[in-house]
């Protein structure tokens, strides 16, 4: 990527490629603005929130980044992920019923 083609509101894949400090621990970064202080040649700063797995903003942080190592972060299709929980939130309320009516029917045997 380059410095002009960052936006506010991407979600940026920040690892080693775009600084040594993301080595051991790459992090999902939701831009809000490139700021305006002089960086290194090829290097920015980021002002933006670090994001959990599930895409919550956990912490605020200011980054110095190379534009150049930052992946636009491609999340699953947004449908699958909303059907994905919406199953998994079903399955967590009719799993403890479906278990008791299983143990019954055996007892019923």
């Amino acid at each position: 990527m380059t410095p002009e083609e960052l936006r506010a509101g991407q979600v940026l894949h920040v690892t080693s490629r775009a600084s040594v400090q993301f080595v051991m621990r790459p992090i999902l970064f939701r831009l809000i603005r490139v700021k305006d202080i002089t960086a290194p040649v090829g290097w920015v700063y980021l002002d933006g929130y670090e994001l959990d797995a599930s895409g919550k903003a956990v912490e605020r942080r200011e980054i110095l980044v190379q534009p150049a190592g930052l992946r636009l972060f491609q999340p699953a299709n947004a449908d699958t992920q909303r059907q994905r929980a919406a199953r998994a939130a079903q399955n967590s309320r009719t799993a403890p019923q479906q278990r008791t009516s299983a143990k019954t029917t055996g007892r019923n045997r």
